[in-house]
């Protein structure tokens, strides 16, 4: 009974969690072969490109931290959604970027400048799964962003599972132990190895 249910949830785990297999794995591939993938696109991932001007005044309140100033830019803008934001040092400049996915934005607004300097980046496959990769935590305050943080919580407790049910499914079969506790030994060997050598 336990194996059948563990088989149906292997099985079916698999099925509903391939996207995120696909978009793991690509993305583990992009940044694990950055330097060749650099020749293959003709050159390193995109910067931010000029996209346009907004008049904004802000006066932020005495003391704001850069992610209230932020917020408040984003609203005036009406570009709410995930961001992180900063103050450069340079010049007490604002720096908010726009966590968007698909085309994310760099805001910049300098103080007394009456004026926000909107930046995109273009669209490129390697920067977009690095994104998607990274994108984690339940520190943004958007349901959708929550959404995916609970997606990849899934996704760990799938991986755990996909490993403890193969080892389940392995002991099972005795005609498989043999080779089972070689291919097991030889890969916490290899790991081993990795993790005092490198």
């Amino acid at each position: 009974m336990v194996s059948r249910v563990l088989r149906q949830v292997h099985l079916y785990l698999a099925l509903v969690l391939a996207p995120w297999v696909l978009m793991y794995g690509l993305s583990t591939g992009v940044m694990n072969h950055r330097v060749q993938l650099r020749e293959v696109y003709g050159g390193p991932l995109p910067a931010p490109v000029f996209e346009r001007e907004a008049a904004l005044e802000i006066a932020p309140a005495e003391g704001a931290s850069a992610k209230e100033v932020g917020g408040e830019v984003l609203a005036a803008l009406g570009m709410e959604g995930a961001f992180n934001a900063s103050v450069r040092k340079a010049d007490g400049a604002f720096v908010i970027n726009r966590l968007d996915p698909i085309v994310p934005r760099r805001v910049t607004v300098a103080p007394g400048s009456g004026k926000a300097v909107i930046e995109k980046i273009p669209w490129d496959s390697r920067a977009y799964l690095e994104r998607m990769h990274r994108r984690r935590g339940y520190q943004h305050d958007y349901w959708l962003e929550d959404a995916w943080a609970l997606s990849v919580d899934v996704f760990i407790a799938a991986v755990l599972l996909w490993a403890l049910s193969g080892l389940w499914m392995w002991w099972e079969m005795k005609k498989t132990r043999g080779w089972g506790w070689l291919a097991l030994a030889a890969g916490f060997a290899l790991f081993t190895v990795f993790v005092v050598t490198i």
